[in-house]
This record gives C-alpha cells, sequence and structure tokens, in this order.
C-alpha cells in the first residue's frame, strides 16, 4: 500500500536527522546484506541507507532492487541516501524510530 502525503512528510521529518546505518557498496545485494536490511527495518521501521554508485541511474536501480528485496518502501531519495520504511510485525518502543518521534 502507497503511503500518504501525510505518512510521507511525517517520515521525512522524522528522518532528516538520522544517520546512514547501513552502507550498500560495491560488493553487490548480497544475502547477507538484505538479512542485516530486514533485521534494521524490523527494529527501526524507518531507516536511511548510504549507496555507494556512480550515477543517479544506478543509485534508483539499487533503492528499487532494495525495495523489492525487503518489502520496503522508499520515502525520499536525496544523493546518494535513501530513506526507507517498512512497518515492523512488533515495533519495539525503544528502537522504533516511529514510536520514538511519537513518543516526544
Amino acid at each position: 500500500m502507497p503511503l500518504s502525503n501525510q505518512d510521507v512528510r511525517r517520515f521525512r521529518a522524522i528522518g532528516h536527522h538520522l544517520k546512514p546505518i547501513l552502507i550498500f557498496g560495491g560488493s553487490g545485494l548480497s544475502d547477507s546484506f538484505i538479512a542485516e536490511l530486514d533485521a534494521r527495518l524490523e527494529d527501526h521501521e524507518l531507516i536511511k541507507v548510504r549507496i555507494n554508485a556512480q550515477t543517479r541511474e544506478d543509485r534508483d536501480a539499487v533503492a528499487q532492487a532494495l525495495t523489492e528485496a525487503s518489502g520496503a518502501q522508499i520515502v525520499q531519495r536525496i544523493g546518494n541516501v535513501a530513506l526507507l520504511y517498512r512497518a515492523a510485525k512488533k515495533p519495539h518502543p525503544r528502537l522504533s524510530n516511529i514510536l520514538r518521534a511519537q513518543q516526544g
């Protein structure tokens, strides 16, 4: 289900202060990277991923591959950083960036 405009604005505001927690490098989309991406999305729900690729088209392709592999949605992509969101099955109140932002 696509994100509403209101959700996108809220997630962009929350994600503004986040730092990238994963860096996609030249080794490609390995099983271990996908497993780590899934684990971080399950913990934090909203994460930034740095994509080290040469061209804009390559960065777009990598961001699209990440969303397809993880089931996440791209909230925003600026330069080589993508903001990804996937709702957790059971959000952890101390780890979830969404829940921590709601608590104030």
